[in-house]
C-alpha cells in the first residue's frame, strides 16, 4: 500500500518530478546528508532548489514494526507547527510505502527557504551577526516564542540544536528538521523540555554572553525576573549533558 501526497498548489512540473514514491527515490541530486535510516538530496526543479528527504526504515527499536514511521513523524510535526505559527520549509510531497503492513520507505520533500543558514552553520563560521547584540536579540525573541509554544502545548522537538535552526536575510527564524519530536506528559515532558533548553544552550554557551542567555531563558518563561523553579530549571538545563560529552 502506497500513501503520496503533492502539494496543491505546485506547477505541473513539480507535480511530475515529486509525483509518487518511486519518482522521488529515482531521483539523483547533491547529497547533503545521510545516515543509516535516510539521506537527503538536493534537486532542483524550474530554478528552484528543493531538499528531499528519503528514509529506508521506519526508525529505531519497535518503531521498526509498529507506531508511526519517523518519514511520518517528521511531515506530521512539521505541518503542526505551521499550525502553530511556527516558520518552516514549505512541504511539497510526502508520503510512504508499506508491504503487508510493513513499512518499506518513505520521503519527505521541502522548498529550499532562499538565502538562510544554519545556526551551526553560523558558529562554526564565526558568523559576525552572532556578534551583534540587536541580530542576537530578534533572533532569541522568535527561538524563545516558538520554544515556548511547543512546550505549552505539551511537545518536546527532542532536536533542538543549532543544525535545525535556519535564518534568513530578513533575520526570520525557521525550525526545520523534527522526526523524533512528540508529545509527552508529566515528568516526562519536564525531561523533554530540559533537554530541547540543554541542547539550545550546548551551542549558546560558546557563542553567546551569559546575559544573552540568561535574557532567551526569561522570554521563554515569559518573566522579567527569575523565580526559584527558574532557578532549579537553569540548574537541570547546565548540568544535563553532564558526562556525556
Amino acid at each position: 500500500m502506497t500513501s503520496w501526497q503533492t502539494a496543491p498548489d505546485v506547477s505541473s512540473s513539480v507535480a511530475l518530478a515529486f509525483g509518487s514514491v518511486g519518482a522521488v527515490f529515482a531521483l539523483e541530486g547533491e547529497r547533503i546528508a545521510s545516515d543509516p535510516l535516510s539521506e537527503v538530496i538536493r534537486v532542483s526543479v524550474e530554478g528552484r532548489r528543493y531538499y528531499v528527504k528519503r528514509y529506508h526504515g521506519a526508525g529505531k527499536g519497535v518503531r521498526r514494526f509498529i507506531g508511526r514511521p519517523r518519514v511520518k513523524a517528521e511531515w506530521e510535526n512539521l505541518r503542526y507547527f505551521e499550525g502553530l505559527g511556527i516558520p518552516v520549509a514549505p512541504m511539497v510531497a510526502w508520503g510512504l510505502e508499506r508491504r503487508h503492513g510493513v513499512f518499506v520507505r518513505g520521503a519527505l520533500v521541502t522548498l529550499e527557504v532562499e538565502n538562510t543558514i544554519d545556526m551551526a552553520a553560523m558558529a562554526k563560521a564565526d558568523d559576525l551577526r552572532l556578534a551583534d547584540p540587536q541580530w542576537v536579540a530578534r533572533i532569541s525573541r522568535q527561538l524563545a516564542w516558538a520554544t515556548r509554544a511547543l512546550h505549552e502545548h505539551r511537545f518536546a522537538h527532542n532536536d533542538l540544536k543549532w543544525r535545525n535552526l535556519l535564518v534568513n536575510e530578513a533575520d526570520q527564524l525557521f525550525l526545520i528538521d523534527c522526526p523524533a519530536g512528540d508529545f509527552w506528559w508529566g515528568p516526562f515532558l519536564h525531561h523533554r523540555i530540559v533537554k530541547d533548553l540543554a541542547c539550545l544552550d550546548k551551542v549558546a554557551k560558546q557563542q553567546l554572553s551569559r546575559t544573552q542567555r540568561l535574557r532567551f531563558f526569561l522570554q521563554y518563561r515569559q518573566r522579567s525576573r527569575l523565580i526559584d523553579s527558574d532557578r532549579r530549571m537553569i540548574r537541570q538545563i547546565l548540568s544535563f549533558f553532564e558526562g556525556r560529552e
